[in-house]
């Protein structure tokens, strides 16, 4: 890391404690795996991976359902470099990948406000899909300002800002393997 001399690092280099270990992530996105796969037994799904924070739970998750999987990528924002939502949501995907009556599963790191999961549920659902679901690795109900709820959760967290496996915090602590409290 380069810095100035006599000046401060322009981001933390502790992540804070752990909330949830790599061994705890581990177990719950195989049990999230299982209940996809049972709920969309004998049908194809399009996952939406939201990047960039969702690629690390993405990658683990698909590797364990046991369905025929089409992956796609979904670009979403609202926090930029800052730790609390702006409220305004930026949403791209590619538009070659067809929804219609299609199975798609979203695969989100955290559903915090709402307002980029609406978003999502909004422009995805407007290509007219069989079915539309949200899975999170993290709820985070209480900071909840839309009314929208995720089909799969791996956990509910409370009001802190997360980093750790696949999070970050303007760029840094994404490779982590367990989810941090970053204080």
């Amino acid at each position: 890391m380069l810095t100035v001399a006599g000046t401060a690092p322009a981001w933390p280099s502790d992540p804070g404690p752990v909330l949830i270990s790599k061994s705890e992530i581990a177990a719950r996105v195989k049990s999230l795996a299982d209940e996809i796969s049972r709920d969309h037994q004998g049908q194809r799904i399009k996952v939406g991976v939201v990047l960039a924070g969702a690629i690390v739970f993405a990658a683990d998750l698909v590797r364990h359902i046991s369905l025929d999987v089409e992956i796609f990528f979904i670009q979403a924002s609202s926090y930029g470099d800052g730790t609390v939502s702006s409220g305004r949501v930026l949403v791209r995907r590619d538009e070659k990948v067809d929804l219609a009556d299609a199975h798609v599963l979203v695969v989100d790191d955290i559903l915090d406000t709402g307002h980029t999961a609406r978003a999502l549920l909004d422009e995805l659902g407007s290509q007219r899909p069989a079915t539309l679901r949200i899975a999170t690795l993290l709820d985070k109900p209480s900071r909840r300002q839309v009314d929208v709820r995720a089909d799969y959760v791996g956990f509910e967290v409370p009001n802190k800002f997360v980093v750790g496996y696949g999070m970050d915090h303007s760029g840094s602590f994404r490779h982590l393997p367990s989810v941090h409290a970053l204080d």
